[in-house]
C-alpha cells in the first residue's frame, strides 16, 4: 500500500517567500547608459559636418571609423562627446589647487556660498510667511496670492534689475566691497527663488492635521503656539524637507543667473560665460556637469537630513 505524500514537504516550503523590493541600481544604470549612448550619438552627427569640412580641406575621404574618431576629438565641438566632458571636468577638479581660477572646486565654492546663504534666508522666510499666513486669515487672503504672483516674473527678466540695483545699492550706498556686494545680490536671487517653494509647502504641511486633533487641542486649553509647536510643526516636517529639497536645487540657480550680469570673474556662471565668450564648449559642459552633481549633493544632504529627522520622530517610512 502506497502513501500519499504531504504537500508539505519542510517546514521551510510553508513560509511565503519574502517579497524582496526592487532596486535602483539597475533602473538608474539602464537610464544612464541609454543617455550617454543618446549623447554620442547626437555629437556625431552634430559635429560630422565640421569634421567632413576638415577632412575637404585635406583633400581626403574619410572612413567612418575615421569620421566617428574626428567628431569625438575636436577642439571646439557644436556638442563635446561625454569622454570629453568628464575630462575636462576631472581635469578642472583634480589638475589644479583649489584656490587656482581654473579650478572647477574654486569657482563651485564661490556659487555654493552664495547659494546657501539665499537657501537659508529664502527658508527663514518662507517659514515666517507660512506661519504668518496660516494664523492671520488677513495675510492668507492678501498676502498669499502676491506670493504666488512673484513667481510668474521670469527669473531671467528680473536677475539683472534685483542684482545691479542690489550691487550699486550696497557697493555705493553702503560702501561694501566688490566681492561683498556680489555675494549678497547673487543671494538675494537665491533667496527671491527659495522662498516660495517653502512658503507654498509649509501652509500645506501647518493645514495638515486633522481637525478632530486641532479641536482635541481645543478641549486641552491649549494656546495657540503650543498647538503649533506640539501639533502642527510636527505634522508640518515631511512638506517642509520636501520643500528644503526644491528650494536647495532652485537656489544654485538663482545663483548661477545671478553671476551672470554682474561679469563676476569666479562662480560656475562666470565659468559659463568664459567659455560661451571663447567657444570653449567643452568648458561649457564641464561646468553644467559640475552644477547638476552639485545640486545632486545637496539634494541628497537635504533628503538625508529629513531622513533622521522623521526616523527620531517615528515617522520614518
Amino acid at each position: 500500500m502506497t502513501t500519499l505524500a504531504s504537500p508539505v514537504s519542510s517546514p521551510a516550503a510553508a513560509r511565503p517567500r519574502s517579497l524582496k523590493k526592487p532596486g535602483h541600481v539597475f533602473p538608474v544604470t539602464v537610464v544612464v547608459i541609454a543617455i550617454v549612448a543618446i549623447w554620442y550619438v547626437g555629437a556625431f552627427f552634430l559635429n560630422g559636418q565640421l569634421a567632413r569640412d576638415a577632412f575637404a580641406r585635406q583633400k581626403v575621404e574619410p572612413t567612418i571609423s575615421q569620421l566617428a574618431e574626428a567628431t569625438f576629438s575636436m577642439e571646439r565641438p557644436l556638442l563635446p562627446a561625454p569622454h570629453q566632458v568628464a575630462t575636462e571636468l576631472w581635469k578642472s577638479t583634480t589638475g589644479y589647487a583649489i584656490n587656482s581660477k581654473r579650478s572647477l572646486v574654486y569657482h563651485g565654492w564661490v556659487t555654493l556660498s552664495a547659494t546657501l546663504a539665499g537657501f537659508v534666508i529664502g527658508t527663514a522666510l518662507g517659514l515666517l510667511l507660512a506661519i504668518g499666513i496660516v494664523h492671520v486669515a488677513s495675510l492668507d487672503k492678501s498676502l498669499m496670492p502676491w506670493v504666488v504672483a512673484s513667481q510668474t516674473i521670469p527669473i531671467v527678466a528680473i536677475a539683472p534689475m534685483i542684482v545691479v540695483v542690489g550691487y550699486n545699492l550696497m557697493n555705493g550706498q553702503l560702501g561694501l566691497s566688490t566681492d561683498t556686494s556680489r555675494f549678497l545680490a547673487k543671494a538675494m536671487i537665491s533667496t527671491y527663488l527659495s522662498f516660495f517653494p517653502v512658503t507654498v509647502g509649509m501652509v500645506k504641511g501647518l493645514r495638515s492635521p486633522d481637525p478632530m486633533h486641532l479641536d482635541l487641542m481645543r478641549t486641552y486649553s491649549a494656546t495657540s503656539w503650543q498647538a503649533f509647536w506640539k501639533l502642527r510643526f510636527p505634522a508640518s516636517l515631511p512638506y517642509l524637507f520636501t520643500s528644503m529639497q526644491i528650494a536647495i536645487a532652485i537656489s544654485l540657480v538663482g545663483a548661477i543667473v545671478g553671476e551672470l550680469p554682474t561679469g563676476a570673474s569666479a562662480g560656475l556662471g562666470a565659468r559659463l560665460l568664459a567659455g560661451s565668450y571663447y567657444g570653449q564648449t567643452v568648458q561649457i559642459w564641464a561646468a553644467l556637469l559640475a552644477a547638476s552633481i552639485l545640486a545632486a549633493v545637496l539634494v541628497a544632504i537635504v533628503g538625508f537630513a529629513n531622513r533622521i529627522v522623521l526616523k527620531r520622530m517615528g515617522m520614518a517610512r
